[in-house]
């Protein structure tokens, strides 16, 4: 069966991207496909990685590129455990709470200002 590999090698990939807490999409920012040919982006999931903005395009490129991009984020992780010990998750979503409480302390002291100029 013809392309029955490339159709595997999706869902493996795919299966990958869910598993990091990412989800595969065209680019929506720029004339990619006009430029480039055929091209695909990784956004952070809803739920997922709350740094980020999110319509952000963590990586732009071709499926293999993709696979070569997942390889070293993998190893970026697996770097940060080994650094961190067992601690890692715990501090990871720590940071990630306390850029959430910066954020929103951002937002109420805008809404305070905003209150005391009108």
């Amino acid at each position: 069966m013809a392309g029955y590999q490339t159709i595997l090698n999706l869902h493996r990939l795919e299966e990958r991207v869910d598993k990091l807490g990412m989800q595969m999409g065209l680019p929506r920012h720029g004339n990619y496909r006009q430029e480039f040919g055929d091209l695909v982006a990784l956004f952070p999931k809803q739920d997922s990685l709350p740094i980020y903005s999110r319509d952000a395009e963590l990586f732009i490129g071709s499926l293999e590129e993709m696979a070569h991009w997942l390889n070293g984020w993998e190893k970026m992780q697996q770097y940060h455990r080994m650094l961190l010990g067992r601690d890692f998750e715990k501090r990871v979503q720590r940071k990630e709470q306390d850029y959430r409480n910066q954020e929103l302390m951002k937002k109420i002291a805008q809404a305070g200002k905003e209150m005391q100029d009108a």
